[in-house]
């Protein structure tokens, strides 16, 4: 029974922070590489952080400086700390574990959370 549960998002103002939480069960954490995407109305689904099980971390321009992804193995939880946050950055964002290997991929989400950068 595999789980990946989120914290609620909120109602944050422009400049404004966040952190949201995923907490993961059923799953060796450990081994999946765990990230962050969101979905604005209208808009695709985009990756917004990611932290390999090797210890990168990747994030797109529209948020390098501002977003930063961070795991705790011991916890089964991986955090998004969003600063200096804008409207641009409204959307439902889902936490997602991935192991890859040769032979495929398995992968799991989060129910999604809603936040809402506004004035």
């Amino acid at each position: 029974q595999v789980q990946l549960v989120e914290s609620e998002g909120g109602l944050v103002q422009p400049g404004g922070s966040l952190r949201l939480s995923c907490a993961a069960s059923g799953i060796t954490f450990s081994i999946y590489d765990m990230g962050w995407y969101r979905q604005a109305p209208g808009k695709q689904r985009e990756l917004v952080a990611a932290f390999t099980r090797g210890g990168i971390t990747n994030y797109p321009d529209s948020v390098q400086g501002r977003f930063t992804i961070s795991r705790d193995n011991a916890k089964n939880t991986v955090y998004l700390q969003m600063n200096n946050l804008k409207p641009e950055d409204t959307a439902v964002y889902y936490c997602n574990a991935k192991r890859r290997r040769a032979i495929g991929a398995t992968e799991y989400w989060g129910q999604g959370t809603q936040v809402t950068v506004s004035s």
